[in-house]
Protein backbone atom coordinates (compact mmCIF):
# COMPACT_ATOMS: atom_id res chain seq x y z
CA UNK A 1 0.00 0.00 0.00
CA UNK A 2 1.15 3.27 -0.73
CA UNK A 3 1.90 5.81 1.93
CA UNK A 4 1.51 8.86 0.47
CA UNK A 5 0.47 11.39 3.26
CA UNK A 6 3.74 10.39 5.23
CA UNK A 7 5.95 10.88 2.56
CA UNK A 8 4.87 13.37 0.40
CA UNK A 9 6.77 16.29 0.27
CA UNK A 10 5.80 19.83 2.36
CA UNK A 11 4.58 21.02 -0.66
CA UNK A 12 2.76 24.46 -0.12
CA UNK A 13 -0.94 24.25 0.15
CA UNK A 14 -1.96 28.18 -0.21
CA UNK A 15 -0.11 31.38 -0.81
CA UNK A 16 -1.21 33.03 2.09
CA UNK A 17 -5.17 32.98 1.62
CA UNK A 18 -4.83 31.67 -2.10
CA UNK A 19 -5.04 28.13 -2.59
CA UNK A 20 -2.47 26.62 -4.79
CA UNK A 21 -5.06 25.55 -7.43
CA UNK A 22 -6.24 28.80 -7.61
CA UNK A 23 -2.90 30.54 -7.74
CA UNK A 24 -1.90 28.32 -10.36
CA UNK A 25 -5.08 29.29 -12.18
CA UNK A 26 -5.65 33.09 -11.81
CA UNK A 27 -1.52 34.04 -11.02
CA UNK A 28 0.57 31.60 -12.42
CA UNK A 29 2.24 33.26 -15.54
CA UNK A 30 0.00 36.23 -15.31
CA UNK A 31 0.63 39.15 -12.91
CA UNK A 32 2.64 39.21 -9.79
CA UNK A 33 1.69 38.39 -6.23
CA UNK A 34 2.58 39.65 -2.82
CA UNK A 35 2.34 36.96 -0.36
CA UNK A 36 3.05 38.52 3.53
CA UNK A 37 4.47 35.90 5.88
CA UNK A 38 4.20 33.11 3.21
CA UNK A 39 6.65 31.51 5.48
CA UNK A 40 6.36 32.59 8.88
CA UNK A 41 9.37 31.74 11.53
CA UNK A 42 11.53 30.86 8.06
CA UNK A 43 15.20 30.39 9.04
CA UNK A 44 17.83 30.90 6.54
CA UNK A 45 18.84 27.39 4.72
CA UNK A 46 22.32 28.48 4.82
CA UNK A 47 23.86 31.12 7.76
CA UNK A 48 25.77 33.77 6.09
CA UNK A 49 29.43 32.05 6.51
CA UNK A 50 27.53 28.78 5.14
CA UNK A 51 27.04 30.72 1.74
CA UNK A 52 30.45 32.31 1.92
CA UNK A 53 31.80 29.16 2.23
CA UNK A 54 29.87 27.29 -0.60
CA UNK A 55 30.75 30.48 -3.01
CA UNK A 56 34.42 29.40 -1.93
CA UNK A 57 33.82 25.86 -3.48
CA UNK A 58 35.49 25.14 -7.30
CA UNK A 59 31.86 23.17 -7.90
CA UNK A 60 29.76 26.32 -6.93
CA UNK A 61 28.15 28.74 -9.43
CA UNK A 62 28.87 32.19 -8.17
CA UNK A 63 28.83 35.88 -9.10
CA UNK A 64 29.52 39.06 -7.69
CA UNK A 65 27.97 42.02 -8.10
CA UNK A 66 29.18 45.38 -7.23
CA UNK A 67 28.52 49.30 -7.79
CA UNK A 68 30.34 52.16 -7.13
CA UNK A 69 30.81 55.65 -8.53
CA UNK A 70 32.83 54.00 -11.74
CA UNK A 71 29.47 51.58 -12.12
CA UNK A 72 27.87 48.25 -12.09
CA UNK A 73 31.12 45.35 -11.67
CA UNK A 74 30.17 41.84 -12.21
CA UNK A 75 32.64 38.95 -11.67
CA UNK A 76 32.25 35.20 -11.25
CA UNK A 77 33.26 32.82 -9.12
CA UNK A 78 34.58 30.48 -6.96
CA UNK A 79 35.07 33.56 -4.20
CA UNK A 80 37.85 32.67 -1.65
CA UNK A 81 36.47 34.60 1.70
CA UNK A 82 39.38 37.03 0.92
CA UNK A 83 38.02 38.20 -2.44
CA UNK A 84 34.95 39.21 -0.94
CA UNK A 85 34.70 42.75 -0.20
CA UNK A 86 33.87 43.83 3.23
CA UNK A 87 30.40 43.22 5.30
CA UNK A 88 30.59 46.72 6.11
CA UNK A 89 30.97 47.92 1.81
CA UNK A 90 28.06 49.15 0.83
CA UNK A 91 26.05 47.72 -2.57
CA UNK A 92 27.62 44.71 -3.06
CA UNK A 93 25.86 41.07 -3.72
CA UNK A 94 26.69 37.74 -3.45
CA UNK A 95 24.55 34.98 -5.49
CA UNK A 96 24.81 31.43 -5.36
CA UNK A 97 23.17 29.23 -7.88
CA UNK A 98 22.07 25.85 -7.26
CA UNK A 99 22.28 25.91 -3.34
CA UNK A 100 19.28 22.84 -3.40
CA UNK A 101 22.01 20.46 -4.80
CA UNK A 102 24.41 21.54 -1.90
CA UNK A 103 21.76 21.89 1.29
CA UNK A 104 18.97 19.46 2.34
CA UNK A 105 17.82 22.42 3.83
CA UNK A 106 17.35 24.25 0.78
CA UNK A 107 16.60 21.39 -1.12
CA UNK A 108 13.67 21.32 1.51
CA UNK A 109 12.37 24.57 0.84
CA UNK A 110 12.75 23.92 -2.84
CA UNK A 111 10.37 21.08 -2.76
CA UNK A 112 7.58 23.13 -1.24
CA UNK A 113 7.35 24.57 -4.62
CA UNK A 114 6.67 21.22 -6.29
CA UNK A 115 2.95 21.87 -7.26
CA UNK A 116 4.59 23.04 -10.40
CA UNK A 117 5.94 20.26 -12.23
CA UNK A 118 9.77 19.27 -12.23
CA UNK A 119 10.40 19.58 -15.31
CA UNK A 120 9.87 23.29 -14.96
CA UNK A 121 11.36 23.62 -11.80
CA UNK A 122 15.21 25.26 -11.76
CA UNK A 123 16.95 25.65 -8.73
CA UNK A 124 17.24 27.26 -5.13
CA UNK A 125 19.64 30.68 -5.26
CA UNK A 126 20.58 32.73 -2.59
CA UNK A 127 21.91 35.94 -2.98
CA UNK A 128 23.26 38.02 0.35
CA UNK A 129 23.77 41.65 0.37
CA UNK A 130 24.91 44.28 1.96
CA UNK A 131 23.56 47.57 2.69
CA UNK A 132 22.44 49.09 -0.67
CA UNK A 133 23.16 46.11 -2.60
CA UNK A 134 21.05 44.61 -5.60
CA UNK A 135 21.99 43.68 -9.60
CA UNK A 136 20.18 46.47 -10.29
CA UNK A 137 16.42 46.71 -12.86
CA UNK A 138 16.02 43.59 -15.05
CA UNK A 139 13.90 41.30 -16.36
CA UNK A 140 13.66 37.91 -16.35
CA UNK A 141 12.02 35.62 -18.89
CA UNK A 142 11.19 32.95 -16.09
CA UNK A 143 8.97 32.37 -13.18
CA UNK A 144 10.41 33.20 -9.85
CA UNK A 145 9.59 33.01 -6.28
CA UNK A 146 11.48 35.68 -4.38
CA UNK A 147 11.37 34.34 -0.82
CA UNK A 148 12.80 37.07 2.37
CA UNK A 149 14.97 35.21 5.08
CA UNK A 150 16.72 37.43 6.37
CA UNK A 151 17.03 41.23 6.53
CA UNK A 152 15.08 43.77 4.59
CA UNK A 153 14.77 44.16 0.71
CA UNK A 154 12.87 46.85 -1.28
CA UNK A 155 11.24 45.40 -4.03
CA UNK A 156 10.13 47.84 -7.41
CA UNK A 157 8.57 46.26 -10.32
CA UNK A 158 6.98 48.01 -13.26
CA UNK A 159 5.06 46.09 -16.58
CA UNK A 160 6.65 48.41 -18.60
CA UNK A 161 7.61 47.95 -22.95
CA UNK A 162 10.72 49.62 -22.92
CA UNK A 163 12.96 47.19 -22.32
CA UNK A 164 16.12 49.04 -23.67
CA UNK A 165 19.18 48.15 -22.08
CA UNK A 166 21.87 50.09 -20.58
CA UNK A 167 24.71 50.58 -22.56
CA UNK A 168 28.42 49.19 -21.82
CA UNK A 169 27.34 47.36 -18.54
CA UNK A 170 28.25 43.80 -17.77
CA UNK A 171 25.10 43.45 -16.59
CA UNK A 172 21.57 43.25 -19.16
CA UNK A 173 20.00 46.75 -17.20
CA UNK A 174 17.50 48.39 -18.00
CA UNK A 175 18.27 51.84 -19.11
CA UNK A 176 14.49 53.58 -18.41
CA UNK A 177 13.28 51.66 -15.32
CA UNK A 178 9.64 53.15 -14.18
CA UNK A 179 8.53 51.14 -11.19
CA UNK A 180 4.85 51.31 -10.78
CA UNK A 181 4.71 49.53 -7.60
CA UNK A 182 6.96 48.91 -4.72
CA UNK A 183 7.13 47.23 -1.54
CA UNK A 184 9.37 46.54 1.95
CA UNK A 185 10.44 42.83 2.04
CA UNK A 186 10.60 41.31 5.91
CA UNK A 187 11.73 37.63 6.65
CA UNK A 188 8.86 35.59 5.94
CA UNK A 189 7.88 37.27 3.28
CA UNK A 190 7.55 36.48 -0.66
CA UNK A 191 6.91 37.83 -3.83
CA UNK A 192 5.82 35.81 -6.95
CA UNK A 193 6.96 37.55 -10.59
CA UNK A 194 5.81 35.94 -13.83
CA UNK A 195 7.95 36.11 -16.64
CA UNK A 196 8.49 39.92 -18.36
CA UNK A 197 7.76 41.93 -15.26
CA UNK A 198 10.72 44.36 -14.81
CA UNK A 199 11.94 44.72 -10.99
CA UNK A 200 14.84 45.62 -8.76
CA UNK A 201 15.78 44.57 -5.14
CA UNK A 202 17.42 46.91 -2.99
CA UNK A 203 18.82 45.93 0.19
CA UNK A 204 18.03 47.87 3.29
CA UNK A 205 20.80 47.30 5.24
CA UNK A 206 22.35 43.64 5.12
CA UNK A 207 20.05 41.11 3.58
CA UNK A 208 19.34 37.13 2.33
CA UNK A 209 17.00 36.61 -0.39
CA UNK A 210 16.09 33.19 -1.69
CA UNK A 211 15.21 32.82 -5.31
CA UNK A 212 12.86 29.87 -6.94
CA UNK A 213 13.24 29.86 -10.69
CA UNK A 214 11.81 28.12 -13.21
CA UNK A 215 13.11 26.94 -16.64
CA UNK A 216 11.82 28.59 -19.73
CA UNK A 217 14.02 27.20 -22.51
CA UNK A 218 12.71 28.80 -26.07
CA UNK A 219 11.61 26.63 -28.46
CA UNK A 220 15.35 27.60 -30.59
CA UNK A 221 16.94 26.52 -27.75
CA UNK A 222 15.46 22.95 -27.73
CA UNK A 223 15.85 22.77 -31.44
CA UNK A 224 19.42 21.23 -31.75
CA UNK A 225 19.40 18.87 -29.03
CA UNK A 226 15.74 17.65 -30.29
CA UNK A 227 17.38 17.06 -33.45
CA UNK A 228 20.37 15.45 -32.42
CA UNK A 229 17.85 13.25 -30.16
CA UNK A 230 15.44 12.61 -33.23
CA UNK A 231 18.77 11.89 -35.60
CA UNK A 232 20.21 9.03 -32.75
CA UNK A 233 16.61 7.03 -33.10
CA UNK A 234 15.89 7.71 -36.88
CA UNK A 235 16.13 4.68 -39.02
CA UNK A 236 16.48 5.95 -42.27
CA UNK A 237 17.95 3.69 -44.70
CA UNK A 238 19.83 3.97 -48.00
CA UNK A 239 22.69 6.22 -48.58
CA UNK A 240 23.38 8.81 -51.44
CA UNK A 241 23.78 7.74 -54.96
CA UNK A 242 24.73 8.86 -58.01
CA UNK A 243 25.31 6.48 -60.74
CA UNK A 244 24.79 7.36 -64.16
CA UNK A 245 25.47 10.64 -63.07
CA UNK A 246 27.69 12.29 -66.59
CA UNK A 247 31.05 13.83 -66.25
CA UNK A 248 30.90 17.64 -64.70
CA UNK A 249 32.27 21.04 -66.14
CA UNK A 250 31.81 22.33 -62.45
CA UNK A 251 33.30 20.46 -60.17
CA UNK A 252 32.89 23.05 -57.11
CA UNK A 253 29.02 23.12 -57.97
CA UNK A 254 26.69 21.44 -55.71
CA UNK A 255 24.26 19.30 -57.63
CA UNK A 256 20.80 20.27 -57.57
CA UNK A 257 20.05 16.47 -57.85
CA UNK A 258 21.78 15.83 -55.07
CA UNK A 259 19.99 18.34 -53.01
CA UNK A 260 16.40 17.24 -54.39
CA UNK A 261 17.85 13.31 -53.05
CA UNK A 262 18.87 14.04 -50.15
CA UNK A 263 15.84 16.53 -49.25
CA UNK A 264 13.30 13.87 -50.43
CA UNK A 265 15.15 11.43 -47.86
CA UNK A 266 15.51 13.38 -45.25
CA UNK A 267 12.44 14.80 -45.42
CA UNK A 268 10.20 11.33 -44.76
CA UNK A 269 11.61 11.48 -41.18
CA UNK A 270 9.36 12.79 -38.92
CA UNK A 271 9.78 12.61 -35.22
CA UNK A 272 6.62 11.61 -33.92
CA UNK A 273 4.99 12.90 -30.16
CA UNK A 274 6.64 10.02 -28.29
CA UNK A 275 10.23 10.51 -29.96
CA UNK A 276 9.60 14.33 -28.38
CA UNK A 277 8.86 12.86 -25.41
CA UNK A 278 11.67 10.77 -24.95
CA UNK A 279 14.02 14.09 -25.69
CA UNK A 280 12.09 16.07 -23.09
CA UNK A 281 12.34 13.25 -20.67
CA UNK A 282 16.36 12.70 -21.41
CA UNK A 283 16.90 16.52 -21.69
CA UNK A 284 15.12 17.84 -18.79
CA UNK A 285 16.56 15.54 -16.19
CA UNK A 286 19.99 16.14 -16.85
CA UNK A 287 21.85 17.78 -14.12
CA UNK A 288 23.24 20.68 -13.85
CA UNK A 289 27.17 20.73 -14.94
CA UNK A 290 28.61 20.83 -11.46
CA UNK A 291 26.96 17.38 -10.26
CA UNK A 292 29.44 14.71 -9.52
CA UNK A 293 27.47 11.67 -8.08
CA UNK A 294 29.93 9.47 -5.86
CA UNK A 295 29.25 5.48 -6.99
CA UNK A 296 28.91 3.07 -4.68
CA UNK A 297 32.70 1.81 -3.17
CA UNK A 298 31.29 -1.43 -4.01
CA UNK A 299 29.56 -3.19 -6.22
CA UNK A 300 25.30 -4.02 -4.99
CA UNK A 301 24.53 -7.07 -4.26
CA UNK A 302 20.51 -7.28 -5.40
CA UNK A 303 19.60 -9.85 -2.93
CA UNK A 304 21.06 -8.05 0.23
CA UNK A 305 19.66 -4.38 -1.43
CA UNK A 306 16.23 -5.76 -1.29
CA UNK A 307 16.68 -6.50 2.09
CA UNK A 308 17.88 -3.54 3.19
CA UNK A 309 15.69 -1.02 1.55
CA UNK A 310 12.35 -3.16 2.65
CA UNK A 311 13.92 -2.53 6.19
CA UNK A 312 14.94 1.58 5.64
CA UNK A 313 13.03 2.74 2.62
CA UNK A 314 14.71 4.64 -0.19
CA UNK A 315 15.25 7.84 -1.30
CA UNK A 316 16.15 9.67 -4.09
CA UNK A 317 19.69 11.64 -4.43
CA UNK A 318 18.62 15.59 -3.98
CA UNK A 319 20.56 15.96 -7.28
CA UNK A 320 18.95 13.32 -9.25
CA UNK A 321 16.11 13.90 -11.46
CA UNK A 322 13.13 11.71 -11.97
CA UNK A 323 10.19 12.42 -14.78
CA UNK A 324 8.09 9.83 -16.03
CA UNK A 325 6.05 9.94 -19.23
CA UNK A 326 4.30 7.38 -21.08
CA UNK A 327 6.16 5.56 -22.35
CA UNK A 328 9.70 5.75 -20.36
CA UNK A 329 11.15 7.61 -17.50
CA UNK A 330 14.13 10.05 -17.52
CA UNK A 331 16.58 10.34 -14.91
CA UNK A 332 19.46 12.32 -14.66
CA UNK A 333 19.79 12.98 -18.40
CA UNK A 334 18.99 8.78 -19.67
CA UNK A 335 16.25 7.37 -21.12
CA UNK A 336 15.01 4.47 -19.88
CA UNK A 337 11.21 2.55 -21.23
CA UNK A 338 9.02 1.23 -18.52
CA UNK A 339 10.40 -1.80 -16.98
CA UNK A 340 7.76 -4.92 -17.93
CA UNK A 341 6.36 -4.70 -14.13
CA UNK A 342 6.62 -1.94 -11.38
CA UNK A 343 5.53 1.31 -13.64
CA UNK A 344 3.25 2.14 -10.64
CA UNK A 345 6.14 2.31 -7.72
CA UNK A 346 8.78 3.79 -9.76
CA UNK A 347 5.81 6.68 -10.71
CA UNK A 348 5.72 6.89 -7.01
CA UNK A 349 9.23 7.16 -6.62
CA UNK A 350 9.33 10.58 -9.03
CA UNK A 351 6.33 12.07 -7.25
CA UNK A 352 7.33 11.74 -3.90
CA UNK A 353 11.85 10.77 -4.40
CA UNK A 354 11.36 8.19 -1.43
CA UNK A 355 9.69 4.96 -0.59
CA UNK A 356 8.88 3.70 2.87
CA UNK A 357 9.69 0.65 3.65
CA UNK A 358 6.55 -1.24 3.09
CA UNK A 359 6.86 0.07 -0.09
CA UNK A 360 10.38 -1.75 -0.95
CA UNK A 361 8.70 -5.70 -0.02
CA UNK A 362 8.04 -7.35 -2.61
CA UNK A 363 9.26 -4.98 -5.63
CA UNK A 364 8.93 -6.51 -9.12
CA UNK A 365 12.60 -7.78 -10.05
CA UNK A 366 12.87 -5.30 -12.97
CA UNK A 367 12.55 -2.60 -10.68
CA UNK A 368 14.74 -3.96 -8.33
CA UNK A 369 17.72 -4.58 -10.45
CA UNK A 370 16.90 -0.95 -11.81
CA UNK A 371 17.06 0.34 -7.94
CA UNK A 372 19.55 -1.40 -7.05
CA UNK A 373 21.38 -0.06 -10.32
CA UNK A 374 20.49 3.63 -9.26
CA UNK A 375 21.81 2.89 -6.21
CA UNK A 376 25.46 2.10 -7.08
CA UNK A 377 25.31 5.02 -9.29
CA UNK A 378 24.99 7.09 -6.34
CA UNK A 379 21.63 8.59 -7.79
CA UNK A 380 19.54 7.13 -4.39
CA UNK A 381 19.88 6.02 -1.33
CA UNK A 382 18.60 4.15 1.77
CA UNK A 383 16.48 5.42 4.14
CA UNK A 384 13.40 7.06 3.12
CA UNK A 385 14.07 10.60 4.84
CA UNK A 386 17.38 11.91 4.78
CA UNK A 387 19.67 12.69 7.84
CA UNK A 388 18.46 15.58 9.86
CA UNK A 389 19.92 19.22 9.39
CA UNK A 390 19.57 22.29 10.74
CA UNK A 391 16.19 23.35 10.95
Amino acid sequence: MLMRRELRPDVLTHLGPLPVARFMREVWGRRPLLVRQAFPGLRPPLTRGELFALAAREDSEARLVRRDAAGWHLEHGPFPRRDLPALRTPHWTLLVQGVDLASEAAHRLLARFRFVPDARLDDLMISWASDGGGVGPHVDNYDVFLIQVEGRRRWRISRQRDLALLPDVPLKLLANFRPSAEWVLEPGDMLYLPPGVAHDGVAEGPCMTCSVGFRAPTFAELLEPWQAAAAEHARLPGRVSDSGRPATLHAGRLPRDLVTQVHAALSRHRPSAADTERFLLAHLSEPKLQVIFEPAARAVDPAAFSRLCAREGLRLDRRSRLLTGRAGLGINGEWLAWPRAGRAILARLADYRALAPQECRALPDPVLTLLAEWAEAGWLHLGATPPEVRA
